[in-house]
């Protein structure tokens, strides 16, 4: 028994301090609301970059992947409000504007509708992280410069967290690549998690922590009552 208890003291010591790693209340919802690039076109679901990251927090939080490929930030502003009061999401990940860049919409329009998608995320309680894209260089540099300062002045304005491009690492190696030259293959995913995951921990970490002290309040009021 003595032994049983020592090796469990070492195995906790192990595990990351943070509230939201030991955490045994009800886990985060994380929403995903994007486009292709987190819905896995041209690969299988379950490679896709937002399967990893389920698999990554699997007991820890609820993904909810509500991305559709060819989504732009007008489709994505229309379904968030009912996509909010049916997960009730802890924290959402906004991946939208590609498919506004490659069609030319006006920048001021995008940024409008994140704009929009990020007020009501916080309202209704999210934390919000913003995934950043870039498209090619024969937008032409104004339109370019434009369109990737739209997720710059949204993330200062907002104070909420950028990753400023997606593919980073990816997007210039054709390798990693599919034939459209737009969407990365499945060996490329992991590397789409890995530039999520740093800006993703802090929000995890604070929604753990105000799910405890949810729960701790919830107990006191319950001996209270008894």
């Amino acid at each position: 028994m003595l032994k049983t208890l020592m090796m469990a003291c070492v195995l906790t010591a192990l595990v990351p301090g943070s509230v939201w790693a030991q955490s045994d209340t009800a886990p985060p919802t994380l929403l995903v609301v994007g486009d292709s690039l987190s819905a896995a076109y041209g690969i299988e679901r379950d490679a896709g970059w937002v399967a990893l990251l389920a698999e990554r927090v699997a007991h820890r939080a609820e993904v909810v992947n509500a991305s559709i490929s060819g989504e732009t930030t007008g489709g994505g502003a229309t379904r968030l409000p009912e996509l909010l009061r049916q997960h009730d999401p802890d924290i959402v990940l906004l991946e939208l504007g590609g498919n506004d860049g490659l069609r030319g919409l006006p920048p001021s329009q995008m940024s409008a509708n994140l704009e929009g998608m990020i007020e009501k995320s916080q309202a209704a309680g999210a934390q919000v992280l913003l995934l950043g894209i870039d498209i090619p260089p024969n937008y032409g540099d104004a339109y370019r410069q434009a369109f990737t300062g739209v997720f710059r002045e949204l993330a200062d304005t907002h104070e909420v967290p950028l990753v400023p491009f997606l593919l980073e690492g990816v997007a210039l190696k054709p390798e990693l690549m599919q034939d459209d030259g737009i969407h990365p293959t499945a060996e490329a995913q992991p590397r789409l998690l890995d530039n999520v995951w740093p800006s993703l921990v802090p929000l995890l970490e604070e929604a753990g922590a105000a799910s405890t002290s949810t729960a701790s309040e919830e107990s006191t009021k319950q001996a209270g009552a008894s």
